[in-house]
């Protein structure tokens, strides 16, 4: 058997340096061995960390990615009134434009007619990085400008704002801004709920109602346009809770497009003098207080009344020329009755009612902008008098329409709302007059839409009180006696009150190719008021009912109505 034994290896310079050269690479890798090891030592504990004491993060993930940016806003019955919708933004690079740039500006401004082609141009030849060309785009718009084929076009996407009833209650909702927070009206107001994560996946609900609101803009922009008037504002407060069933002011504007500042809201930013409208409120405070404990007291309303160098006199058709008592001094709004009945109230209790009513402060409601009334400076004889009929003072249609639910609420003044009240737990409110004064304030208010000034304002079944007020607009230095301020009191079914509607036209004009012969509250605001109860009693649980009326029986016999009373014309 032959054995091969291989000779020993030689040493040398080569062998030393190869085997330096493994001993060095398995140091290394060692090394890079503990330092992985290391480093996966870390990953696992962090690991074990977070399973051992990390809060989970689903709830937090839920309420940042499943949620909208921004909460929804919905009416009482859950109608969307404001909700945060995905939209498209259309950006260009102009320096990576690529084809004809004239060719190009033609074709954008023919799509996105925001810009004149001229302008899309000078863009264009800007050669910047980034421009826009149209943000919150609707995705038609997003389509046709694609299909031009241009590669310097970018679409991204974003939250956007949408009001899907466009100017209906614009006052009240507001917009939000480049920062997606609210500037104005409930959207600035609940801004920190809407914006909250943990708060943001449920709709706040307001106290409006969706269709009553829309009525009323209806009816009053109608008329605002048929009578010219500069403008219009109404409100329909619920009696017992004081929500804001509707409230609408105009000119109106589109939350969706701002163009600038939005108009005034006329209902809450806005102060007019709101004439006859005062008068049922003097009257009130006259009973309320014993100065009157009789309806069939009587004031000379013979002649105009001459107090110093001023002289008050009726309103020409009003004039009876006789003694009035109560009722007549409502139902044929005698601003001389009314003046004397104020001059035995006295200056003091006339200044204790109007504070008690909030006439001296801004209105309660969480709108944020709102008008402070012109008070007084001082409480002279005049004063007195003038505040009784509404003149010398002026107050928002909101003062007047919290002062009328408490004068037929059982005398109970509750502040305005604008967020869904609970009717199981009404506020409690703040007693200004008595029951009985209440409830007599109520035959005396149907008697006015029975008998007197309110009539045009009377919706068959429903039960209407109410009273008219025309009072001059004011103006630099005075009153401007062409225009007025035309206003309907109103609150319904008055035998058992519900609700209570303010309509106002600010400077109306006769129409008579529609039957408005006169620029008076009578013929041009209170049909207003007619028309929405008629159309929205129903939707509001009010069952229309011509059997049933407020009993008056007791007052009836106190009208002297005249040989020719049923056929004058109101005011």
């Amino acid at each position: 058997m032959i054995v091969v034994v291989a000779p020993p290896a030689r040493k040398g310079r080569t062998g030393d340096a190869r085997q330096a050269l493994v001993a060095t690479a398995q140091v290394r890798l060692m090394i890079l061995s503990i330092l992985f090891g290391f480093g996966m030592l870390l990953v696992v504990g962090k690991l074990a960390f977070l399973a051992i004491w990390a809060e989970p993060a689903t709830a937090r993930d839920i309420a940042t990615t499943l949620v909208p940016p921004r909460g929804d806003i919905v009416d009482r019955r859950g109608a969307p009134l404001a909700r945060s919708i995905d939209a498209w933004t259309i950006a260009i690079h102009p320096n990576q434009v690529i084809g004809d740039k004239a060719e190009l500006a033609k074709q954008l401004a023919a799509l996105i007619p925001d810009q004149s082609a001229e302008r899309y141009y000078a863009i264009l030849k800007s050669n910047t990085g980034f421009a826009y060309l149209k943000r919150n785009a609707m995705p038609e718009l997003v389509s046709q400008v694609n299909a031009l084929g241009q590669p310097a076009v970018e679409f991204q996407r974003e939250n956007d704002r949408l009001y899907p009833q466009s100017t209906l209650a614009a006052h009240v909702l507001g917009y939000i801004d480049s920062t997606g927070h609210g500037r104005y009206g409930m959207e600035q107001v609940l801004d920190a709920q809407l914006s909250d994560p943990a708060k943001r996946g449920e709709p706040v609900a307001l106290s409006l109602d969706l269709r009553v609101q829309a009525a009323l803009e209806n009816e009053l922009g109608t008329a605002m346009t048929q009578l010219q008037a500069r403008g219009a504002a109404g409100v329909i407060l619920d009696v017992e809770t004081g929500e804001v069933i509707a409230m609408t002011s105009l000119p109106a504007f589109n939350p969706n497009a701002i163009g600038g500042p939005p108009p005034r809201n006329n209902v809450t930013q806005s102060v007019y003098e709101l004439g006859s409208t005062f008068k049922p409120i003097a009257v009130a405070a006259a009973i309320d207080t014993g100065t009157i404990t009789s309806m069939s007291r009587r004031f000379d309303a013979t002649v105009p009344l001459q107090i110093g160098r001023f002289k008050i006199h009726d309103d020409p058709g009003d004039e009876q020329f006789r003694w009035l008592n109560i009722p007549e001094t409502l139902i044929y709004s005698s601003n001389i009755a009314t003046a004397r009945i104020a001059d035995e109230l006295g200056a003091e209790k006339m200044q204790e009612i109007f504070r008690r009513l909030g006439f001296d402060k801004k209105p309660e409601i969480e709108l944020g902008a709102s008008a402070r009334p012109l008070w007084p400076s001082s409480w002279g004889r005049v004063t007195v008098m003038t505040t009784a009929y509404g003149h010398g003072i002026a107050v928002t249609p909101l003062h007047l329409a919290t002062a009328y639910a408490a004068l037929v609420n059982g005398g109970i003044l509750r502040p305005a709302t604008l967020r869904r009240v609970d009717p199981a737990r009404p506020p409690q409110g703040t007693r200004v007059f008595k029951p009985e004064t209440s409830a007599r304030m109520r035959q005396l208010l149907r008697l006015i839409v029975l008998k007197g000034t309110g009539r045009k304002g009377d919706a068959p079944g429903f039960r209407i009180g109410g009273k008219t007020g025309t009072a001059e607009a004011a103006s630099e230095g005075g009153y401007d006696k062409h225009r007025n301020v035309s206003t309907f009191a109103a609150a319904f079914p008055i035998d058992a009150p519900r609700y209570v509607m303010i309509a106002m036209l600010d400077s109306p004009k006769a129409n008579p190719s529609i039957g408005v012969y006169r620029t008076t509250a009578a013929w041009t605001v209170a049909p207003v008021v007619g028309r929405v109860v008629s159309r929205t009693g129903s939707l509001l649980g009010v069952v229309p009912d011509a059997n049933r009326d407020i009993d008056e029986r007791e007052l009836l016999p106190l009208i002297w109505a005249g040989p020719d009373a049923d056929k004058k014309d109101p005011e």
